[in-house]
């Protein structure tokens, strides 16, 4: 029997707390029945829905907690008042004590940034922590990061990036030399900022074994999907997620509006209906979602907030891969070839 991949859940994080965390839950484990959970929140709100889903129950141990991080709570008052109480931090715990393989959260993202930052620590020779993003492209998915984990980078920072990314990748996609790009506002050496200069500089002359550098992209090379990782800092990379999920609901209200302005109209979505579903479910955020925070010694997952239980289900997805295809061992095996550490 193989042995099975443990996922603690921050159930009273997002917006909707158990209520998404439950089902989503349950839908993860249909699609992985050698998922167990260790499912942290208050009892009075989290059994009842447990009770719903009676498979779910007999594979979740539940831990009570008092405290839940609020969605705009600061990441120092999340630390100071949430360490070892709050559902966040003891899913996070969970990991660092061996209990989890993984940890998901729908919560706070500055708060479960710095619990995460706390609890595990980073690994070795990684100054700052990252987190990669699934982004749906016209050949497939890529890997973006960061997206806001943390604001500037230097050259050595987005080399740590680009070998972590390269590290999911090749979990994700079962690449053996993913390709990876330098985000940058031309594809030409003498254009960016030095930092990124200096990075793609290190990574040419580099020749890492298990990963592809194919120099810089731009911004409309993301969702070409011209390479598998995309390594940008996090105030660019924060920015460009937000302005993709932005555009794709701009896109998705026109054709809304555009389909039922006239009777012809009408009629012309009856004959494409098909095709209109085909696209709305190629750009559903929720089939995408769940952030990896690389760098630390653990796995942890980030869903988005406001999302429902096929979101949440997504995000326990990406842990489940991470976990299952030891994203930690693989990472760790590519930095020992971290250029860094021949250049210092």
């Amino acid at each position: 029997m193989p042995k099975p991949v443990r996922i603690s859940l921050d159930a009273m994080g997002g917006d909707h707390g158990p209520s998404v965390v439950i089902p989503g839950a349950a839908l993860a484990l249909e699609r992985h029945p050698d998922i167990r959970f260790l499912m942290f929140g208050n009892e009075s709100v989290v059994m009842p829905l447990l009770n719903a889903h009676p498979r779910l129950k007999e594979a979740v141990e539940l831990r009570h907690t008092d405290m839940a991080i609020a969605m705009d709570e600061k990441p120092s008052q999340a630390i100071r008042m949430g360490r070892g109480k709050s559902s966040m931090w003891r899913a996070v715990q969970a990991v660092r004590d061996g209990e989890a393989d993984a940890a998901v959260s729908a919560g706070n993202t500055g708060a479960l940034m710095a619990t995460a930052k706390v609890c595990l620590k980073t690994m070795a020779h990684i100054e700052r922590p990252a987190i990669a993003a699934m982004w749906p492209t016209m050949r497939g998915e890529s890997i973006v990061l960061d997206v806001g984990a943390t604001i500037g980078a230097d050259a050595g920072h987005l080399v740590d990036m680009a070998i972590m990314g390269a590290a999911m990748a090749r979990i994700v996609f079962d690449l053996e030399r993913p390709t990876v790009g330098l985000l940058n506002v031309g594809t030409e050496e003498i254009k960016g900022i030095e930092a990124v200069k200096e990075a793609s500089r290190i990574l040419k002359e580099a020749k890492l074994p298990h990963l592809d550098y194919r120099g810089f992209v731009e911004g409309d090379d993301i969702g070409k999907g011209t390479v598998d990782v995309v390594v940008t800092e996090g105030f660019a990379g924060n920015i460009a997620l937000k302005t993709a999920e932005g555009t794709a609901k701009q896109i998705g209200q026109y054709l809304r509006s555009a389909m039922s302005r006239t009777l012809m109209a009408k009629i012309g979505y009856l004959f494409a209906k098909q095709a209109f579903n085909a696209l709305r479910d190629k750009m559903d955020p929720r089939k995408v979602n769940g952030g990896v925070f690389l760098g630390l010694e653990g796995v942890v997952v980030k869903s988005h907030g406001g999302t429902d239980d096929l979101g949440f289900a997504s995000a326990i997805d990406v842990a489940y891969d991470m976990a299952h295809f030891e994203l930690m061992n693989t990472i760790r095996s590519m930095l020992e070839h971290d250029p860094l550490d021949q250049t210092v």
